[in-house]
């Protein structure tokens, strides 16, 4: 069996995104918005794994003919996503999901007593927790700042108002500030990089985690994934590839202050090494057997929608239909979109007076309609990607507008 050919260059606009939408079975038969939560799956991505799985059999499952294929695979998406995140290689760590990427090295930090953990308001309910458990059992501090009611008119205001929300937080014991990319409830995007560059300020030079569900594969992420200690994704939202696969790109100073957290094989620089003789990389935070034909699926993935363009040609595409959205719920009776200024990506929250969420989630399922509905706060959540169509967008408001 051959090995992997290295990976080549996709060319740009040789794929619409009408093509790429056909390409996915998912989007058959029902209008969906729930791109936030788990994007469709190309047929090409799901027949690359099936691929791949043979091809782990047919050389045989642990034989020396399977390692190099192995090798070749995983670094070809760690050098992918390292080059999407803008780092080097050895600072980019394979995970399964977002929450492992924030976690492992989160609980690796050299705490001490009494250090603050500093949470938006905006945070997803997991990373809290996992926050929460860590300051109980290190004596840790938890503090929070608001971000939640930052939807101004005007593009400059949020990203401000945000500066002025984390400074107001901050105390001489903060040692970690958390805060997402683009925010999962909202859809507002937070200026990472003037976070990072005003927490270096800091006398204790926070460690910055941020959660990046909803950037990865939606936004130019560089700037941002390059600024923070932890940036941590996963492939099977934006990207639109399987679930069970991510990644996290960490900071140098991370990856020379973190220990191991969850132990296993990969942690170790050699196998046999029961010393705990830690790799000095990102390669410290893997910690044993994953699904590497999931790896097949997600570079398949990433390499379609390269072939739609580049990735600031993609965020164009999924504001169109953001933005239809976001006027056409304007000019709806009853219904008050979140923000107060066209989203700068694919997230479109909004609020419709005297209905439940839930219900209505229910209620436009129903009619194949697929959107979410949201605790905190409490409202309904469209996302609409570069696959999405004027006459989903156009279906959605008619049934709002139905209600």
């Amino acid at each position: 069996m051959a090995l992997p050919e290295p990976q080549s260059v996709p060319q740009r606009g040789s794929l619409t995104p009408d093509q790429l939408r056909a390409l996915m079975p998912a989007l058959t038969h029902k209008t969906y918005f729930n791109y936030g939560g788990q994007g469709p799956l190309p047929t090409p991505s799901l027949e690359a794994i099936s691929e791949a799985f043979a091809t782990i059999q047919e050389l045989g499952p642990f034989t020396s003919a399977l390692w190099p294929w192995l090798e070749t695979l995983t670094s070809r998406l760690r050098r992918s996503l390292a080059a999407s995140c803008g780092v080097p290689t050895h600072r980019l760590a394979l995970t399964e999901n977002v929450s492992s990427g924030c976690v492992l090295p989160l609980w690796g930090l050299p705490w001490e007593p009494g250090d603050q953990i500093l949470i938006s308001d905006c945070e997803h309910h997991g990373v809290v927790a996992a926050c929460t458990e860590l300051a109980r059992r290190q004596g840790l501090q938890l503090g929070r700042f608001g971000v939640k009611t930052l939807v101004g008119g005007n593009g400059a205001s949020a990203p401000e108002a945000a500066l002025d929300a984390l400074e107001r937080a901050l105390t001489p014991s903060t040692r970690l500030v958390v805060l997402s990319h683009l925010l999962w409830n909202t859809g507002v995007e937070m200026p990472i990089p003037a976070v990072a560059e005003r927490l270096a300020a800091h006398p204790r030079r926070p460690w910055l985690l941020v959660d990046a569900a909803q950037s990865f594969g939606s936004l130019p992420i560089g700037p941002a994934a390059g600024a923070a200690d932890i940036y941590a994704f996963t492939g099977h939202k934006w990207a639109c590839g399987p679930e069970g696969l991510g990644g996290v790109a960490l900071s140098e100073r991370v990856l020379e202050q973190a220990s191991p957290t969850l132990i296993g094989w990969r942690n170790l620089r050699q196998e046999t090494d029961e010393h705990g003789g830690w790799h000095p990389d990102g390669r410290r935070f893997e910690v044993a057997t994953s699904c590497v034909p999931l790896v097949a699926g997600l570079l398949h993935s990433l390499e379609l929608l390269e072939q739609v363009g580049p990735i600031e040609r993609r965020l164009e595409l999924i504001k169109e239909p953001s933005g239809r959205l976001w006027r056409g719920l304007q000019d709806a009776a009853g219904v008050k979109p979140v923000l107060e200024a066209p989203p700068t990506a694919g997230l479109v929250s909004f609020h419709v007076e005297g209905h439940d969420p839930t219900a209505v989630v229910k209620a436009l399922g129903e009619r194949g309609l697929w959107i979410r509905s949201l605790e905190q706060p409490a409202c309904l959540r469209a996302c609409t990607h570069l696959t999405t169509t004027e006459g989903e967008v156009d279906h959605l408001l008619e049934a709002l507008a139905s209600l």
